[in-house]
């Protein structure tokens, strides 16, 4: 059974790329609503280290990979007794403006289903690079793609979830 409206249910701003320590925040927020997280799919492409297994919060995530399957922006959450989650992963070097845009589309049940990579093409046409913004004091970088990418370390700012259910 699923709960999806269509291909996004809202959207998810983690910290970092790091699944293991990222994954508790929105299993927090999703458990109590939708029964235990079980499973989740990523596509690889953004997530740099993808185990099989994620200890959350008491409990075990088996964690699956696509390269061509799911969209690159998008995480699937699935639940034994809901269905699935849909979410946007919005990059964690994404400003707050930017976030906030992206966060605000993906969980507006008024639009149109749109995809993950959709919204984050729309918002760099309109915008620019969602990062453009983004303080200056990065500590970290890492290879996204061909260009080295700024990523800020986040640990002030809270892992933001939002979502249309």
């Amino acid at each position: 059974m699923s709960t999806s409206r269509g291909p996004l249910d809202g959207a998810w701003w983690p910290r970092s790329r790091d699944l293991t320590d990222e994954l508790s925040a929105p299993a927090d927020v999703l458990d109590p609503l939708s029964g235990r997280i079980t499973r989740i799919a990523v596509n690889a492409t953004y997530w740099p280290a993808i185990p099989s297994r994620v200890p959350v919060n008491g409990y075990v995530v088996k964690v699956g990979w696509f390269t061509t399957e799911l969209d690159p922006h998008k995480i699937m959450l699935l639940s034994h007794t809901t269905g699935s989650w849909n979410l946007l992963v919005i990059p964690p070097e994404t400003s707050a403006p930017a976030a906030d845009r992206l966060m605000t589309a993906a969980s507006d049940s008024s639009r149109p289903p749109t995809t993950a990579s959709t919204l984050m093409a729309a918002e760099h046409a309109l915008h620019g690079s969602s990062n453009a913004d983004r303080d200056q004091d990065s500590e970290y970088t890492w290879e996204d793609g061909d260009a080295a990418s700024s990523y800020r370390a986040a640990a002030a700012r809270p892992c933001r979830l939002i979502t249309a259910k």
